[in-house]
Order: C-alpha cells, then sequence, then structure tokens
C-alpha cells in the first residue's frame, strides 16, 4: 500500500505526524509513505523509516516571484514529479487551501482530509474525495493519529504515539553523551524571546554542575547572541552552523534542553529528550510539546521577563542531579 502525505510546514506540524506513521506502519507492515513537504524541512520526514519517498516542495519561496520564469519551471518540475505515482490515497493533513488547491487534487489517488467542521480552513474540504470528522479539542498529534486511522481503516490506537526516531540519533561518542544541555534561545518573534541577561543567569546558575552548555544557531544574528550569551562563561560552547540532522543529533545526546517557543523544542520532544519550554505572548494549548519529561512554564501575563532563571533551574535539576 502505497500512500501519499501532505503536510508542508511549519516544523511543529511534521514533526506531529510521525506518529501518525508509526500507527500505521503498525497496523499496516507493507504500507510506504512519499511525504510532500516545505523544502527546509525535506530532512524530517526521511527519518521516520515508514518513509520512501520525499517530495519537496517551495510554496515559501515561490510566493515571492510566483510568475518568474524559474519559479514557473519549479513549480512544473514538482507537479510532474508528484504525478509520477498512482496512490491508495492521499493524506492531507495540512487542512489549509492553499495545500489543497496547489498540491492535494493534483495528486493521483482517493484523496482523504478534514470535514468543513475539522479543517483549519474549512474550504479546503472542497478538494477532497473522502472528508473525515476530526474532533479539535485533543492535541494536534492526536488529530493526526485519527485522520490517519479513519483514512487507512485501522482502529485509532490508545497507547501514546511514538515519533519512532530517537534511535536514529542516539550513537554519540561515549566521552561527550548526556554530559551537556542546549540552550534554545533562538525564535522568530521579539516577543517570544527570553532576556539575555536571564539566560546569562541561568548559565551563571549552572556553572557548577560539571556540564557543558551547546548553544545552536542559524542566522547571524542569532549567532551574534549566541556569543553574547557565552561571553566570560567556559562552560558554554558556541556551536558551528549545523543541518538540521546535525541539530538533531546534538539534540538526541544532551542530558535536558531548555527552549524558547520555538520548532526545534518540538524536535527535543521528538527526540525524548527533557525540555522545559518557555512560553510568554503564545499559548501551546494543543499544539504544545507532546512526548515524555515535556515541561511548560508560563509567564505571568504574558511577560516573559516575568520567568527569573532560579525557577527554571530548579525544574532542571530535577534531570541533572
Amino acid at each position: 500500500m502505497r500512500v501519499l502525505i501532505v503536510k508542508t510546514s511549519s516544523m511543529g506540524d511534521v514533526l506531529h505526524t510521525l506518529p501518525a506513521l508509526t500507527d500505521a506502519q503498525t497496523a499496516l507492515p507493507d504500507i510506504q509513505f512519499d511525504w510532500v513537504v516545505e523544502e527546509g524541512f525535506a530532512q524530517i520526514p526521511s527519518w521516520h523509516n515508514a518513509v520512501d519517498r520525499v517530495i519537496p516542495v517551495a510554496i515559501r519561496r515561490w510566493r515571492k516571484s510566483w510568475f518568474h520564469a524559474e519559479t514557473r519551471k519549479e513549480r512544473a518540475a514538482f507537479i510532474a514529479q508528484l504525478q509520477e505515482r498512482q496512490y491508495d490515497a492521499v493524506i492531507d493533513a495540512q487542512g489549509l487551501i492553499k495545500s489543497a488547491l496547489l498540491i492535494t487534487r493534483k495528486a493521483k489517488g482517493i484523496k482523504h482530509g478534514q470535514d468543513r467542521h475539522s479543517a483549519r480552513e474549512p474550504l479546503a474540504s472542497w478538494f477532497y474525495d473522502v472528508k473525515h470528522n476530526i474532533q479539535k479539542n485533543q492535541h494536534a498529534v492526536e488529530r493526526t493519529r485519527q485522520l490517519f486511522a479513519l483514512s487507512l481503516g485501522y482502529p485509532v490506537p490508545t497507547r501514546k504515539g511514538d515519533y519512532a526516531i530517537a534511535s536514529r540519533f542516539l550513537a554519540m561518542p561515549a566521552d561527550d553523551a548526556n554530559q551537556y544541555l542546549v540552550f534554545l534561545h533562538a525564535t522568530t518573534r521579539d516577543d517570544k524571546h527570553w532576556p539575555e541577561q536571564h539566560w546569562r543567569e541561568l548559565i551563571a546558575l549552572l556553572a557548577n554542575s560539571g556540564l557543558k552548555i551547546k548553544l545552536p544557531w542559524g542566522t547571524p544574528h542569532e549567532h551574534q547572541r549566541a556569543i553574547r550569551l557565552a561571553q566570560n562563561f567556559q562552560h558554554v560552547e558556541i556551536l558551528p552552523k549545523l543541518s538540521l540532522e546535525d541539530v538533531a543529533k546534538i539534540l538526541a545526546g544532551a542530558k535536558a534542553v531548555v527552549s524558547v517557543d520555538t520548532g526545534l523544542s518540538h524536535l527535543s520532544a521528538a527526540l525524548d529528550r527533557p525540555n522545559i519550554t518557555l512560553y510568554g505572548p503564545t499559548d501551546p494549548g494543543l499544539i504544545g510539546g507532546y512526548g515524555e519529561n515535556q515541561n511548560q512554564i508560563y509567564a505571568a501575563d504574558k511577560n516573559l521577563l516575568s520567568i527569573d532563571a532560579q525557577s527554571v533551574k530548579d525544574i532542571l535539576a530535577r534531570f541533572i542531579l
């Protein structure tokens, strides 16, 4: 059985889809998936052994020059790749008009998705052959697991979802594994940042823990922040710029992770790492960290300044003592 998944973004949403693949593989051992995903997240589906082919799409980049000749050429090549195979089922787990119109309707196979009462954008359901009602008052992981079960005809599992990717990244040097923490200090919105003075206070509080602290980064301004956070601390390491897969390897070997609201926080959860996520103006609601040892601290009045370093260290102590 060959199934196409349409789940293009964001990082957290893509990661939240993985447990549904594990369910399907357990119920239907011969199943294979192809997956359409934004090019920036194309490494993630390849980590699950039920995925045969990843089909990158670049809607985020294309929309900046939609009618440019090179963009039209890339779109045509994508559609040709999308239509190379006939699928037993096409599951649109995105639930958006954009993905349904540009991708799902052009794929070959019976198209499944959420009905108008369940989809993030109700009009997206117009493009599905089979529409499923998925209750909204449950975590995104559970909603996707339910969608896959209904689409592929097996009972919805009652056990907790399994991302099934952690073992891929556990091969770490013996002298390094579990001897460090990772601080995920970078996020997309300014108001989701924990103040640098608090990060440095936490780093200082951990100076005698015997653990290194690793700081990843992805953009030049994130690199500059990492430099400022590490200044005058011997136990802090600024990592080089890494691919997503290399970041996953670092996270998988960490003793624990402290993060702001960012996609890499969901990656920590998918890798079964103890994680403390700091939430300010955003509410994780039913899309927060899903997994074991996922801890959330909510800022008073949604102001991250109100979360103090000692409070974070007190929770972190559960995992590093």
